[in-house]
Parts: C-alpha cells; sequence; structure tokens
C-alpha cells in the first residue's frame, strides 16, 4: 500500500467527517438567508454558541482535510524525470512505410465512368 493511497483513504474518511458534523448543525435563525439580512446576534456559523464541540470539530477536521490534501501531493509518484516518448526525443527518429498507390489495369477510365 503506497502512501498516497494512505493520504487518500484519511481524505476521504475526513471529508465524511465533516460532511456529517456540519449537518448535524441546527441553523436557528434561518440560516444563510439571516446572516446577510440583519440576524446581528447570529454569529457566523449559523448556530447559536458555537464554541461548543461541534464548532471546534468543524473548523479542526477542515484544517485536517486541507493539511491532508497538500501532504497528498508530495506523496505522488513522479517518475524519475527521464521522457520515454519519442515526440519529445528531438534526436529520435521515426520511419513509416507509405502505403503503394493503387494501379489501374485501364489508364482511360475516369471518376465519373465509375458511377454509371
Amino acid at each position: 500500500m503506497s502512501t498516497f493511497t494512505i493520504f487518500l483513504a484519511l481524505i476521504v474518511l475526513v471529508a465524511f467527517l465533516l460532511i456529517v458534523v456540519i449537518m448535524v448543525q441546527n441553523p436557528k435563525g434561518g440560516g444563510l438567508s439571516s446572516s446577510f439580512g440583519g440576524g446581528g446576534t447570529q454569529q457566523l456559523g449559523g448556530v447559536k454558541k458555537t464554541t461548543d464541540f461541534l464548532d471546534k470539530s468543524t473548523w479542526t477536521l477542515a484544517t485536517l482535510l486541507l493539511a491532508l490534501i497538500l501532504l497528498s501531493n508530495m506523496a505522488i509518484n513522479r517518475g524519475d524525470g527521464t521522457a520515454d516518448s519519442k515526440a519529445l526525443d528531438a534526436d529520435a527518429t521515426t520511419e513509416q512505410a507509405l502505403p503503394n498507390p493503387v494501379q489501374t489495369t485501364d489508364d482511360t477510365a475516369t471518376p465519373d465512368d465509375a458511377t454509371e
């Protein structure tokens, strides 16, 4: 099991937990619409008293998710950097055989004669 696969599994797990924690929160006062419409006593999460466990776990999981995504970028196997492609190699020459032209026995035939 590679390091990138472990990071990928952790990212999926943390993302699922973050979705669950966000869905459990109960928006009091109308949610997002009242945040812009003058709900002055409401805090940014849509939940009053957001210093509880759900608020802290949301921020922790979001930070962990961002850190895992950035760390997984370093775990990607990029190879040794050599170009295996012939299109990228300037010294490589490729030769293709051209198809032989079709020889007709009747030189007087025109394309209009063939359709009649």
